[in-house]
């Protein structure tokens, strides 16, 4: 049995760490909502969410024990994602 037939076994620490930090995200994202930063606000709050969206992808979705062409369609997806992004913003800012 090779390496990348074994499963992918997180240790309980370690989700536990990740838990922790999205937590801690989360109430970043409320905190930062309470200061009037305008459309920055927005921002800042979806930049959280992607790194958010990151974690989740890379400890609990195991990405990190994929291969490349799987992390690259998944940077694909998160490079569309801020495309999209940014012409809204554009969109909102020229209104």
């Amino acid at each position: 049995m090779t390496h990348k037939d074994l499963p992918h076994i997180t240790e309980y620490k370690t989700l536990g760490i990740v838990l922790l930090i999205l937590l801690l995200l989360t109430f970043t994202t409320i905190e930062v909502t309470s200061f009037h930063l305008r459309a920055a606000t927005v921002l800042v709050a979806l930049i959280i969410a992607g790194v958010k969206g990151y974690i989740v992808l890379t400890y609990f979705m195991h990405l990190k024990h994929e291969g490349l062409l799987l992390r690259i369609l998944v940077s694909a997806v998160f490079l569309l994602y801020a495309v999209i992004v940014i012409i809204t913003f554009f969109d909102y800012l020229y209104r």
